[in-house]
């Protein structure tokens, strides 16, 4: 793994990914082979496009680097596992990069909720505030409960769009359906959850 480079200080958001879809799938079935050029090759190519979406998700461009290197190391180890029948290279690249990208979230939040529990702990909390706090663990377990109403393909639109900030046209290639299809999941999504919230249309 010698020729992975680090990813380059201010790669563009979004950046192209400068190869074919057939390449790019030529590329990660070399690389599964173990052909480390191919690696290489794969990610010079798509990289820039790993970072924008990284840096979205994360927020901070020394996260989204670190969260671009571990998602190319284990795209690197699961290459076998890809399988073109079931969507694009970049697809699946993309993929591991969101999955990783939300994992780093998810534990900056945790580190984030430790703190300000020991904070709450170590700090006199008024009555207000703790019916406050109470007020909004309940809103959330709410959303939580709807969200997992939802059948999987409407909860992973749904996720993607309003939890990842993906646009419709992105969720579509995350996805890898057409565009209106992504648009319906996301509006049945919706409408299943404004009904079981008792959200006025």
């Amino acid at each position: 793994m010698n020729h992975v480079k680090p990813v380059p200080d201010g790669a563009p958001e979004g950046a192209p990914s400068g190869g074919e879809p057939a390449q790019l799938a030529d590329l990660l079935r070399r690389s599964a082979l173990g052909d480390e050029t191919a690696f290489a090759e794969l990610y010079d190519a798509t990289s820039a496009r790993a970072y924008g979406l990284a840096l979205r998700v994360v927020r901070n461009p020394a996260h989204a680097e670190e969260v671009v290197q571990e998602a190319y190391l284990d795209a690197w180890r699961s290459s076998t596992r890809y399988d073109p029948a079931r969507g694009s290279a970049a697809g699946w690249l993309l993929t591991i990069v969101h999955r990783k990208a939300v994992d780093r979230v998810r534990s900056v939040e945790a580190a984030t909720a430790r703190d300000e529990t020991w904070n709450r702990e170590t700090t006199p909390t008024d009555h207000d505030q703790t019916a406050e706090a109470a007020h909004a663990s309940l809103d959330a377990a709410r959303v939580r409960n709807a969200v997992a109403t939802l059948t999987d393909v409407q909860r992973r639109a749904v996720e993607l769009t309003y939890f990842g900030g993906y646009t419709h046209t992105e969720v579509a290639a995350l996805l890898d359906v057409p565009l209106g299809t992504a648009k319906t999941r996301i509006r049945d999504g919706l409408i299943r959850l404004r009904d079981l919230m008792g959200v006025a249309s």
